[in-house]
């Protein structure tokens, strides 16, 4: 079957890298892709979110199976704009309605959803601007650091956390008053902060039946040892030293099976993947938020240690026979180490010439703000995160010496990278 795949950045790249490998697939199609998806199938120069051109997209090639990398289509409606075009309805799509994307799409609607359903998370209130001063004094019911959140879709930069009071105060007037970002500002949710170490945890549905892919944890901030602003994420590892066999059982008692269940008993019709950004608490789990599509760069992660065919996994979701299928996991370690642009998460500049590419051995480089020059077939900087580096190891360190090793062959003007991914599991193992 033709397949197309949206999105453009690592994480696409590492499923197309994937599913490229599948033999159900005649023809994989990435809209937009970058330079590395060119490897794994055809891309097409349509944005994420230029629906009609999609459509005609999957006439033309035949399409028979959509899979929607990031959210923003996702909580845009892609999902609802295809089930209600009689052309479009045969289909498979992997990704849920606009209704089941407001998981994502408002950090208000997901914290509601958890209440409801009993499912462990903090302590929070949503605000609006007319509401500004009830959220200032709000803030003394908590300790710090506080974590505030503006309610809807902000490219990874909406979560903030405040180390005391007045720097809150600050935060809070960007966000409810001044719109940083614009109607995601809307509404912005006041939690308390947690402490533990995250988890990032990847679950597939049908909308009846779930199994869960390879855990990882993912390295937000932009300097060693957590330091710096938060980005998009600057490298991840799989599996997880702590998610040993009773905390896991934890997660999907409390959390994973009540949230098919309060899907199932809110009417929201979910196929496609569910990621649950997770902290364990002296042992029990919490969510931080959730996502409607897969991490990045987790994926990156992810990916590489699933042997198995992922096709007739996702070709399940249709006839909710996801139950009957089995997804096999190479059980060493991955890690992702992310080359990103210098400034980023700030400006950064783009079109920078990429060295190495050709020389990296025994990893798997996935692109994720790339371009390619059509004559030259150079590679150039297009993003602030660049590539991510993928090794494999029987063990953290293995893994670890391997992707460090290429890291310092790839080279653009600027490179930057964190020393540091996986370290602190190590101490753990």
């Amino acid at each position: 079957m033709n397949v197309l795949l949206l999105g453009s950045g690592g994480r696409e790249h590492a499923m197309a890298w994937k599913l490229s490998q599948s033999p159900l697939i005649t023809q994989l199609y990435i809209a937009p892709g970058n330079a590395g998806t060119r490897s794994s199938g055809i891309n097409l120069p349509i944005g994420i979110n230029d629906f009609s051109a999609i459509k005609r997209a999957c006439l033309h090639h035949d399409i028979q199976m959509l899979i929607v990398g990031p959210e923003e289509p996702l909580v845009n409606g892609i999902v609802d704009f295809f089930e209600a075009d009689p052309l479009l309805q045969h289909i498979h799509l992997i990704g849920p309605g606009s209704k089941g994307a407001q998981l994502e799409g408002s950090k208000d609607f997901a914290k509601a959803f958890m209440s409801r359903h009993q499912i462990p998370t903090a302590r929070y209130r949503t605000f609006t601007a007319e509401e500004f001063e009830e959220a200032k004094l709000y803030l003394f019911e908590m300790h710090p650091p506080y974590v505030i959140k503006a309610d809807g879709l902000a490219a990874g930069k909406g979560v903030l956390i405040c180390e005391n009071i007045s720097e809150a105060y600050r935060e809070l007037e960007e966000l409810l008053l001044k719109k940083r970002f614009g109607k995601s500002c809307d509404k912005v949710v006041i939690e308390e902060f947690l402490q533990g170490s995250e988890l990032s945890l990847f679950v597939v549905t049908d909308g009846t039946h779930w199994k869960l892919l390879p855990e990882a944890k993912d390295y937000k901030r932009i300097g060693d040892g957590d330091k710096g602003p938060n980005t998009g994420g600057m490298g991840s590892v799989s599996p997880v030293a702590f998610a040993d066999e009773e905390f896991m059982q934890k997660v999907i008692d409390r959390i994973v099976q009540p949230t098919i269940d309060g899907l199932k008993k809110d009417n929201i019709l979910y196929k496609g993947f569910v990621f649950v950004g997770l902290i364990n608490v002296e042992g029990n789990p919490f969510v931080i938020e959730y996502n409607v599509r897969l991490g990045d760069p987790e994926t990156e992660s992810v990916m590489p240690r699933i042997t198995s065919d992922l096709m007739p996994v996702l070709l399940s979701l249709r006839d909710k026979t996801l139950n009957k299928q089995h997804i096999n996991f190479d059980p060493g370690y991955a890690l992702t180490v992310m080359l990103v642009s210098a400034g980023y998460p700030g400006d950064y500049p783009k079109g920078l010439e990429i060295f190495g590419l050709d020389k990296s051995k025994g990893v798997v480089v996935f692109h994720a703000g790339t371009m390619m020059d059509e004559k030259s077939e150079a590679t150039y900087t297009a993003g602030g995160r660049v590539l991510g580096i993928t090794s494999m190891g029987t063990d953290i360190e293995s893994a670890r010496r391997l992707c460090y090793q290429n890291a310092g062959i790839i080279d653009f003007l600027g490179k930057t990278y964190r020393t540091d991914i996986g370290l602190d599991l190590m101490k753990q193992n």
